[in-house]
């Protein structure tokens, strides 16, 4: 059957690959993969299954705004059989310190590697948008009280919090950060950049120290704050 040994090869890949997180955003505090990570774990296996990865880019309009759609093209070097994937990422309007080729190449980079995560399977479970990222956030902020969470105060008396009361706390700390990291990568902010904006709004430079609100607060204000200092 046509494809068959391809996919084979494509099954074989995707079982064995591991492409570990071995870069860490210093501000929202979660560790992630890279196109170049992928890159750098699936060639080996590329070559054990007889398989070329093509990588290419092309520019897409869609309503007022321009996105880089990424295409992986894998190629069967025996049978010329093929397997093709796409994902498009949206290129910001602006950031400051970028060019031009800069920002398109920040887009490029983002979207071949959620189109490499699709090909190859590629399971992102910790990432920050996921229920488990959720869930830690949670545990390290109900423990944050006194440094256990078999710690948190029962009682309700005396302005300390309960379980419940803590775990709501947690909950809409860890939305708040997802909604913060969305806006990041939506704008291509960059740590440094989201850092300092965060000291000069709420006079802190870590999501740890900051309360739900505050978190909210900067993700909300994100992108106009990012306009006022590139036209500053």
């Amino acid at each position: 059957m046509e494809g068959k040994a391809i996919n084979a090869a494509l099954m074989a890949v995707q079982r064995d690959l591991k492409a570990p997180k071995s870069n860490t955003n210093s501000f929202g505090k979660y560790r992630y993969r890279s196109c170049e990570d992928i890159l750098e774990a699936v060639k080996p296996l590329l070559n054990e299954n007889g398989l070329v990865l093509l990588l290419g880019d092309t520019i897409e309009q869609i309503g007022s705004r321009y996105y880089v759609k990424a295409t992986a093209t894998l190629i069967d070097v025996a049978t010329g059989d093929t397997i093709t994937n796409t994902a498009l990422a949206r290129e910001p309007e602006e950031k400051k310190g970028s060019d031009a080729s800069q920002v398109t190449g920040a887009a490029s980079s983002y979207a071949r590697k959620y189109c490499l995560n699709g090909l190859f399977a590629i399971d992102d479970t910790k990432d920050p948008d996921t229920d488990e990222y959720r869930r830690e956030s949670q545990n390290r902020a109900v423990a944050s009280g006194n440094g256990n969470a078999n710690n948190v105060p029962r009682s309700g008396g005396n302005g300390a919090q309960t379980g419940a009361q803590a775990a709501k706390t947690a909950n809409d700390k860890a939305s708040a950060v997802r909604a913060l990291n969305e806006e990041m990568k939506r704008t291509g902010a960059s740590g440094k950049e989201v850092q300092q904006i965060a000291e000069a709004m709420v006079h802190k430079s870590s999501v740890n120290d900051m309360t739900a609100y505050e978190v909210a607060l900067l993700a909300k204000n994100l992108e106009a704050e990012l306009a006022k200092r590139a036209g500053a």
